[in-house]
């Protein structure tokens, strides 16, 4: 008996979470041949029509009230029709804590839980039913904020989301459903002065970003607490200031930081947490042809070390 997927799109009313369902769950290759049993918890706009659920081998179940979905419904779910795998759109008016922790039957798993948000309303959700929406995106893999106007601050909300769930992949669409690629107006800090301070939480997007769009920081000076890393034959006036950062999954923590330069002699100890402030550089440095971010020391104090010392690329 192999395992049942189950996964799990949520967000409010006309939040587009039929859409996600069509468009990107269904087209994806890791939906198994055989039968989809899709439950839909409300009715919104974009029906599923009767050729649809046919030509897409899916059967579809409607739930009124929260209560009937309970263990007793799943394992008929399960007896009556076998499915390969279910796709549940949920209410986002009701409680997620509620699904994932259901007895389901033997072999079902929740694989994968999608949220949609949508982009006109985003500003009025947070402010007035911030908790409520954190609480549907708090376990969601995948984040799709849709209908967004194009000039609408996108930092905000990426900040307040990553501060809570950190892993998740977030996706900003446009009026026309076309995906707005990051820039640096989405960046959690400012890069448009001389000198960019990094939180704690942000140095894994800096350290990404920096790789991939070093010409936002050149010759400027950088800020941030990292601790201090020795690698073997580094050289008397260099060290490597890192952080630990979470890449996939929590068995993926490795350390991650450009190397620095040290002109005036300052001593570092390895493993001691500091604030570094450096001027950014691009340039090489181990290898003749590769060039690479790389830091020159302005000044270092000691510092505490952050009460989460792991930190996420995203």
């Amino acid at each position: 008996m192999g395992m049942t997927p189950v996964y799990i799109c949520t967000g409010f009313l006309d939040s587009g979470k039929s859409t996600l369902v069509k468009e990107t769950l269904m087209t994806q290759e890791w939906i198994d041949p055989g039968l989809t049993l899709l439950i839909v918890c409300e009715e919104g706009e974009v029906e599923y029509s009767p050729e649809y659920l046919k030509e897409n081998d899916m059967v579809m179940l409607q739930i009124e009230e929260e209560s009937q979905l309970n263990s007793t419904f799943f394992k008929n779910c399960m007896k009556n029709y076998h499915p390969a795998q279910v796709v549940i759109e949920y209410n986002g008016m009701w409680k997620l804590d509620t699904l994932l922790g259901m007895r389901y039957p033997r072999g079902w798993e929740i694989s994968g839980i999608y949220s949609t948000v949508d982009g006109t309303t985003l500003d009025m959700y947070l402010m007035n039913m911030r908790n409520m929406l954190m609480e549907q995106l708090m376990e969601s893999s995948l984040i799709i904020v849709n209908r967004c106007d194009r000039n609408m601050s996108r930092a905000g909300f990426r900040r307040a989301l990553k501060v809570q769930n950190p892993m998740a992949q977030l996706i900003f669409e446009d009026l026309e459903g076309k995906i707005i690629e990051p820039s640096e107006d989405d960046l959690p800090y400012d890069v448009k002065g001389d000198k960019i301070v990094i939180d704690d939480i942000d140095f894994g997007v800096w350290y990404v970003d920096a790789y991939d769009h070093p010409e936002l920081y050149l010759h400027k000076e950088i800020e941030f607490i990292a601790q201090v890393m020795l690698p073997r034959g580094i050289g008397a006036n260099m060290f490597v200031p890192v952080r630990k950062i979470m890449t996939c999954c929590a068995n993926d923590v490795r350390y991650y930081g450009y190397p620095c330069k040290i002109t005036d002699g300052t001593k570092v100890k390895k493993n001691e947490w500091v604030r570094v402030r450096a001027r950014f550089e691009y340039e090489s440095v181990m290898y003749k042809d590769t060039k690479q971010p790389v830091l020159y020391l302005e000044e270092l104090t000691p510092a505490e070390k952050p009460e989460d010392d792991v930190v996420f690329l995203g």
